[in-house]
């Protein structure tokens, strides 16, 4: 097809394609005509409750006012995640959105730090992110200046059915048409196997050139129309089930999301300023159903506000996420649980991808494929670190976490911990959406201790050595006693009461 794009169809609202009409709008404007066709009557998973920091780009290129955003989503601050029992049972370690000290000359910060461990000192990596300090502390406030010291990178928890609702108000006022109405068939080009058109239930017909399937887990175009294909993981990541629930919200709001390993999943706990979401993924081959309920619902830490809420999926991605002239977005492109928040950043990468190859003067093959390679490095880099934190296990209280200790991994994961078990060195893929400091903390924190060191971290004498490191400590602390309580910060900065409910 050579011809100049003109109009995008979107197939699906809910997140994902809410987000998707609002950037490709608001960089687009009106060069294309775009269309949003929704129905009402077909729920959305609406779960996605976490984020990571790139959201805060997100936001701010669509020109999102932050104070109005965390009221619109109800949403709170998140500056890591707090693994329980993921070890062992009883253990627990945090993966922050921060940094362990700070680059000292040639090494990483953890090579000077091993050195002194092996020279008696008693202090954990952790000591020295103030990310951590400051989850600890219950804490939270932004720093104008741009000393690495005292940086506190975070990102959200929000409602993410608000979030969608926020992102229609405003592409809506930009342009976007939405089309409420339920699809019942979709066209393709005799000729070219492209999307034509999309048949509505009520008889109408919706034309495009480009069409954005975010139609959720059942790829109404990528895979019912197209057949295009699925790469099943589920032999790496067996969960395949999940149960969401809504319960009250806590007096004290903390400022990360908590995942707790069971015996044959882990349950997620994210704090909103309304309500707390809630819930369990699951493999059924090792817990029934009645189980995994019963578990969600005696480690509630508040009153659940509904009945758990079963969702099946199958990890694993969609083998081109564009597909001829339709591109894959959201849950239509594959599934990955949300141990580490991915889902809508996800969403986000898979929207940038389009506009860095957005298409001029028709469809080029070599975009497509440009495209379905990026989409694919990313997914399988995200893909073996959720892999890292069930495989490097000690538990032996479930066949569960057996067999993800001694299963066979990726070749490339794999060489990533040995190198960092031998060496204290973390090897990053281009394009890996998870930087050194995470990684090194989630290696750290399942129990890899390196065996040796970079030798540059050897210059420093001993005595000078021990200083440095009190003084990156000290220094790490210095901002906690002027910062406010996480719930003081929502009220002082964004008018959000302690109930939850916006002042004024």
């Amino acid at each position: 097809m050579n011809n100049i794009i003109k109009k995008i169809v979107i197939a699906g609202g809910g997140t994902a394609g809410w987000m998707t009409a609002a950037l490709l709008k608001k960089v687009l404007q009106q060069r294309v005509e775009i269309q949003l066709v929704e129905s009402e009557e077909i729920g959305i998973i609406g779960v996605g409750e976490a984020t990571i920091p790139p959201i805060q780009t997100f936001n701010s290129v669509l020109g999102l006012h932050e104070p109005e955003f965390l009221r619109e989503t109800k949403a709170t601050i998140k500056m890591a995640i707090r693994f329980d029992n993921w070890k062992q049972q009883g253990d627990s370690y945090y993966h922050t959105f921060g940094a362990p000290g700070t680059t000292i000359g040639f090494s990483a910060f953890q090579h000077y730090w091993l050195r002194a461990q092996k020279q008696g000192l008693n202090t954990s990596i952790w000591d020295y992110d103030l990310n951590y300090l400051c989850c600890e502390a219950g804490v939270f406030g932004k720093f104008d200046g741009k000393d690495p010291l005292y940086q506190v990178p975070y990102a959200y928890h929000f409602d993410s059915a608000l979030y969608g609702r926020y992102l229609r108000k405003i592409s809506e006022q930009a342009g976007v048409v939405r089309t409420e109405g339920k699809i019942r068939e979709v066209r393709l080009n005799t000729d070219s196997g492209f999307v034509e058109t999309l048949l509505m239930e009520n008889g109408s017909e919706i034309q495009g050139d480009l069409f954005i399937d975010c139609s959720g887990m059942r790829g109404l175009l990528i895979q019912g129309a197209l057949q295009t294909g699925y790469e099943d993981w589920s032999h790496w990541l067996p969960c395949n089930r999940a149960l969401a629930v809504p319960s009250e919200r806590f007096e004290k709001t903390l400022p990360y999301t908590r995942s707790i390993a069971h015996k044959a999943g882990w349950q997620w706990r994210i704090p909103l300023t309304h309500r707390n979401g809630n819930g369990l993924v699951y493999s059924s081959h090792h817990l029934s159903d009645d189980e995994a309920t019963t578990i969600l619902l005696s480690n509630l830490d508040s009153t659940a506000l509904a009945e758990p809420k079963p969702i099946k999926f199958k990890t694993g991605r969609t083998l081109q996420q564009w597909n001829k002239n339709v591109i894959a977005v959201g849950l239509s492109s594959g599934f990955l649980e949300p141990l580490e928040s991915t889902s809508i950043h996800l969403i986000q990468s898979a929207i940038v991808r389009l506009l860095k190859h957005f298409p001029n003067a028709g469809i080029s093959q070599a975009q497509v494929n440009e495209y379905n390679r990026d989409s694919k490095h990313e997914y399988e880099t995200v893909r073996d670190f959720i892999i890292l934190h069930y495989h490097l296990n000690e538990r032996a209280d479930s066949e569960f976490w057996r067999y993800l200790r001694n299963m066979p991994i990726p070749e490339r994961l794999a060489h990533k911990i040995a190198l960092f078990q031998e060496t204290g060195a973390v090897m990053n893929d281009p394009g890996d959406i998870f930087l050194d400091s995470s990684w090194l903390q989630v290696m750290m924190g399942q129990g890899i201790m390196p065996r040796d060191y970079h030798p540059t971290a050897d210059i420093p004498g001993a005595e000078q050595l021990q200083s440095m490191l009190a003084r990156i400590a000290s220094t790490k602390r210095q901002p906690l006693t002027q910062l406010s309580s996480h719930d003081e910060f929502l009220h002082q900065y964004a008018g959000v009461t302690r109930a939850g409910i916006n002042r004024g």
